[in-house]
């Protein structure tokens, strides 16, 4: 398994070399359409190799952020307007063929019925809607400028998360990287467990941001009704 995620992860280094921070814009782009390109695999690997095996700094560390975020955003652009010209009942009936069954659509229209335009900012930080977002916000019309500043916000905040992730574990991609630790069990293991860790870490992190969101709206709404009802009843 580890063999199979050092060559994933070289193949990806090999194409980053070869088309640069263009090569992130594009991933990040379709990351943020229908295309199930996670972000977790694309921006860490980037930062290393521009600030530490390029030997950028951390002014090509923030190139990265901004190809990030410029990429992500022309996804979701793109996805809001599709959605908005094909209309739902197009997107419900294909919907599955391109990684968006029904429910999964239901579920980022729920997000964006409840909360509007907020709702799209803390999509991009969030697993599950982020790379749906845009379908319903295009639906339901949200205005386009609105959109445009929520994701971008939402999307920059993410690709820096994402950026200091990975030139936190730039010694252990370093490691993954080297051919020559293929003959090195033991660091080539410990290098791949401490980014599998910390991978999982993030996710946990970005989900217990979902709950705690999730609930408190949940709370908020609950305590707008009992006093609805209690003026009511007054």
């Amino acid at each position: 398994m580890h063999a199979l995620i050092q060559g994933i992860l070289i193949w990806y280094f090999a194409t980053l070399e070869q088309f640069g921070l263009l090569g992130v814009v594009v991933l990040m782009a379709m990351e943020s359409s229908i295309f199930p390109v996670p972000s977790e695999l694309v921006i860490p690997p980037a930062a290393y190799l521009e600030s530490h095996a390029k030997g950028g700094g951390m002014l090509l560390a923030l190139a990265v952020i901004l190809a990030g975020t410029i990429g992500s955003y022309l996804g979701a652009a793109i996805t809001y307007w599709v959605s908005r010209v094909v209309g739902r009942p197009l997107i419900v009936r294909f919907g599955r063929y391109i990684f968006i069954p029904e429910h999964k659509l239901r579920v980022a229209e729920h997000w964006v019925g409840r909360y509007g335009a907020g709702g799209i900012f803390f999509a991009r930080l969030l697993p599950v809607v982020r790379h749906l977002i845009s379908i319903p916000a295009g639906l339901m019309g949200l205005r386009f400028r609105t959109f445009s500043t929520m994701t971008l916000l939402g999307s920059f905040i993410w690709c820096t998360m994402l950026t200091v992730f990975g030139l936190f574990m730039a010694k252990d991609m370093e490691v993954v990287l080297q051919q020559k630790n293929a003959a090195e069990p033991e660091a080539l293991k410990h290098a791949m467990n401490n980014l599998s860790l910390g991978t999982i870490l993030l996710v946990v992190i970005m989900a217990a941001c979902y709950v705690f969101i999730v609930l408190r709206q949940g709370q908020k709404k609950e305590g707008d009704t009992a006093k609805c009802k209690m003026k009511d009843a007054k």
